[in-house]
């Protein structure tokens, strides 16, 4: 007896977190349907015109405008932004480089390098003799 496998699908706005758009501004169609995984899969290897123009120039999810930004999402919230934002609103605010977004880029660099001091230390230790897993 063959088991038939139906296709693994995922709604629409899972599909818009993967790809990296804001699903607001995908097409009626992508938005009412369901996506298996292989359509998903052709999305990102084939892109259709409509998902490049959306990754180009947006509007973009917050994740996006936050790593374009170099800043965390906490940080946009705090600066009050919850908007999906465009390519162009963001290089706008990258011009401006307003008081907020140089604060949360300072606090988003230490919070690198307080990440990056942790591993190093991990690491350190992991090299010692006697650790476990050494």
């Amino acid at each position: 007896m063959k088991s038939h496998q139906t296709p693994q699908t995922m709604k629409p706005a899972t599909a818009a977190k993967k790809l990296g758009v804001y699903l607001e501004a995908t097409p009626a169609e992508f938005q009412e349907g369901v996506v298996s995984r292989t359509e998903l899969n052709a999305l990102q290897t084939d892109p259709p015109e409509w998902l490049v123009e959306l990754r180009r120039n947006g509007p973009h999810p917050r994740p996006v405008v936050a790593a374009k930004l170099g800043v965390s999402i906490s940080g946009l919230a705090r600066a009050g932004v919850t908007e999906a934002l465009t390519t162009e609103q963001i290089d706008a605010l990258k011009q401006e480089n307003p008081e907020w977004l140089q604060q949360e880029r300072a606090t988003q660099a230490e919070v690198r390098k307080e990440a990056a001091r942790i591993k190093e230390k991990k690491a350190e230790r992991a090299e010692q003799p006697g650790h476990p897993g050494s």
